[in-house]
Order: C-alpha cells, then structure tokens, then sequence
C-alpha cells in the first residue's frame, strides 16, 4: 500500500507541476508546436521529478535503513568497501543502505553522481560471500559513476514524449478522418477521442518500453564491467553465478529494479531491463 500511495502522488505532483508550467508558459496544445511543448513537459516533467526524489523514494519504499554509524562489523566493512570503491570510481561517498528482503539484490539511486544511495538486501547480504557483496557494490557504484541514473532519466523522457506526442497526433488524424465521413462532421467525440487516446499511449508504451529496456540492458554490461575493474573479474562472475542460482527478484518496484544487480526475467528477452545473467557471465569471461 506505501508503494501505490507513493506512486499515486508522484504521478500527483507531476500533474501539478507540469499544469503550472504549461499555465506560466500559455501552452496552446492545438497547434502542432503547442502540444509538442505539452509533450515535452509532461514526459521529461514526470522523469525528472522521480529522478529528483528518487533516494527519498527509494527509502520510504523499501524501508531502507541508512548506516551513519556501523553497529557491527558488517555494516562497517560495508561502508569502507563501498568508500573504497567511490573513490576508486572518482564518485562522492554514496549514503549506504540496508533493507529487509528475503532475496539476494542490491541497487542504486540518486539524482546525481554526488548524491546518491547504494543499498542491499538481507537477503544477499547473508546469502554472498564477502567477494561477492564486494563485487555486487562494485557494480552499484559502477552504474553511479557511470551517471546511469541521468542517462535513463533523459532517454525515459524522449520516449515519453515520443508517446504523449505521437497518441495525439493519430488520434487527431483518426478523429479528423471520421468527421470528413461523417455527414454531420462531429468526429470522434470527447470520450471516444480520449478512449483512442488511451489505446494508442499504451501501444507506443509497449514500443517505448523496449526501447528503453535495450539501453537499460547495455548499461547493465557496462556496470559489470565496471565491478571487474574496481572488484575483479572473477568476483563479477561468481556473483552473478550465485544470483543465477536463486529466484528472480520481485520484490523491488520496477523504478528501483532497472539499478538492482538482479532484474525480473521475461519470456522475451527485449523486454527485460537486465541481460540475462548466463549472457552477462559469458561477455565478463571473455573480456
């Protein structure tokens, strides 16, 4: 329930902001630039916004405990690993993080290189050996030095506005070809228009999400990379052969999940935000 709730007014406060800024900007979606501008704001509005409270998110969602003093000698061999490596990667310390779970997965978030939040379940952190939490903190501290989270932001939203902008235009040209044979020249409707509308924003959803599930895919090659130049090559794979070992992870919530070590699988493999893991051992042994 936290979750829908913290969706629900994300997707609130896009709204609102984006209603404001088309307000201040007289945005007139009538015209062909007009609802481009209106395109725009809500498909970058909404990625920007869950970029910009994505750690708070992130806490609130996966009741992550942040470690600002190490109780034990886990947690502080965590946070010097993870130091170790930051500074390694050229990076500003992450906050580091904890979170109940059952499942062996990690993750990063933040809005930029300098702030940011690299976490770990329970789960992988009494399931791994300590080379393989070191390399799975490798590969988060990859995908921030790599400024993932940025790259996926802006590509999230071009898609989104190729989506907001391209259902229009269709429905537009669907309604105008209507009203041409319609004797009373009405068109569509208001429902029926928004109803095509809505058809069609989740058609190119569809086509939008494999798009940005491809480039998610090859971020995650450059991640594992990564973890092998900062952990070592060997570490990496033992790693991902534990991972490959257990279930897919399906506890973390899909914005969280495309910066887990460990995505969700699915019968087509363009769909997935994670290579599968024999593909990603295969390309770490013959690097």
């Amino acid at each position: 329930m936290k979750r829908i709730f913290l969706l629900i007014a994300t997707n609130l406060a896009v709204l609102l902001v984006a209603s404001i800024v088309m307000s201040i900007l007289g945005v007139n979606t009538s015209t062909m630039g007009g609802l481009l501008v209106f395109a725009a704001i809500f498909g970058f509005g909404g990625a920007f916004i869950s970029l910009a409270i994505s750690k708070w998110m992130a806490k609130k969602a996966m009741g992550c405990e942040v470690i600002t003093t190490p109780r034990d000698s886990t947690e502080r061999w965590l946070v010097e690993t993870v130091a170790r490596q930051a500074q390694q990667a050229g990076i500003k310390m992450p906050e580091v993080a904890v979170y109940q779970s059952p499942e062996m997965n990690a993750f990063a978030t933040g809005p930029s290189k300098d702030n940011s939040l690299v976490a770990v379940s329970t789960g992988l952190l009494y399931g791994m050996s300590q080379d393989e939490i070191e390399a799975v903190l490798a590969h988060e501290v990859s995908h921030v030095a790599n400024g993932d989270m940025v790259t996926l932001t802006l590509i999230q939203g071009v898609v989104n506005t190729f989506v907001i902008f391209a259902a229009r235009v269709v429905a537009g040209i669907i309604n105008n070809f209507v009203s041409s044979n319609d004797e009373e020249g009405e068109g569509l409707g208001m429902f029926a228009y928004m109803a095509v509308v809505f058809v069609l924003d989740m058609l190119f959803g569809i086509l939008a999400s494999i798009i940005v599930a491809y480039f998610s895919r090859i971020r995650e090659y450059r991640a594992d990379e990564g973890a092998a130049r900062l952990a070592g090559k060997h570490k990496m794979i033992a790693a991902l052969e534990r991972l490959r070992q257990g279930p897919e992870s399906t506890a973390m919530p899909a914005q969280m999940s495309a910066f887990g070590i460990n995505g969700k699988r699915s019968m087509a493999e363009m769909m997935m935000s994670h290579p599968p893991l024999e593909k990603r051992i295969a390309a770490l042994q013959a690097r």
